[in-house]
């Protein structure tokens, strides 16, 4: 199933509007969003209030902002790529892996999506849901098949998908640049102990093909 990348909704390629994005995105994710003001980002990017809203509309367009350019960076780095793959088991390693590596780069915005939807309108919360939701879908069909394919264990195929999801985004309340794991390790930490929470052991062919699936570092 492919999933169709949305536009970001203003500054399409501006490295300044990302910047703008990720460091409200942290600001919003230490704080809350109800405790972030707009001077709080402004000041946390060396700007005036004024110079903020040259790219901004306002705090809820921003949150809502944010959230999109999170998706887009899902579709475009994460899902897009993932649907290239055939076998289920690497499939869902990529996904992991992938998406672990976005959240600790993305220093939260993934995570606004999980932790301040009621922030939103109802006509964004349900326009965030649906992208949201097609994501979920990608990982629990994924499970699915292996399910079908006798590779997983006797696990709920929702349960699972939610609680790797889950796994993946509480990243940002723990990863540290300076601590024992770099981000690509974190990272494959997390898919190897998803994968092997969910599936049913496997022989050396197995085992073997899993490690030709591990994504290449650099």
């Amino acid at each position: 199933m492919a999933v169709k990348a949305q536009s970001r909704t203003t500054h399409p390629g501006d490295d300044r509007v990302a910047e703008i994005y990720r460091t409200a995105a942290q600001i919003i994710l230490e704080k809350g969003y109800d405790a972030t003001s707009v001077s709080d980002i402004a000041t946390a990017l060396g700007i005036t209030k004024a110079g903020l809203y040259h790219y901004i509309r306002g705090k809820k367009e921003l949150l809502y902002d944010i959230m999109n350019f999170g998706l887009d960076e899902l579709d475009a780095e994460v899902i897009n790529p993932a649907m290239s793959i055939e076998d289920p088991e690497a499939r869902l390693r990529f996904i992991i892996a992938a998406d672990a590596r976005l959240v600790t780069r993305g220093r939260g915005a993934i995570t606004i999506l999980v932790e301040e939807m009621s922030a939103l309108t109802p006509a964004q919360n349900r326009k965030i849901t649906k992208r949201k939701r097609a994501f979920f879908d990608v990982v629990r069909n994924s499970v699915n098949e292996l399910a079908a394919q006798g590779r997983l264990r006797d696990v709920n195929a929702t349960a699972a998908a939610f609680s790797i999801l889950g796994m993946i985004h509480w990243l940002s309340r723990w990863f540290r640049e300076d601590g024992a794991l770099t981000a690509e390790e974190a990272a494959e930490e997390l898919a190897k102990i998803a994968l092997e929470g969910i599936l049913r052991p496997a022989g050396p062919r197995a085992a073997q093909n899993r490690e030709r699936s591990r994504p290449l570092r650099g």
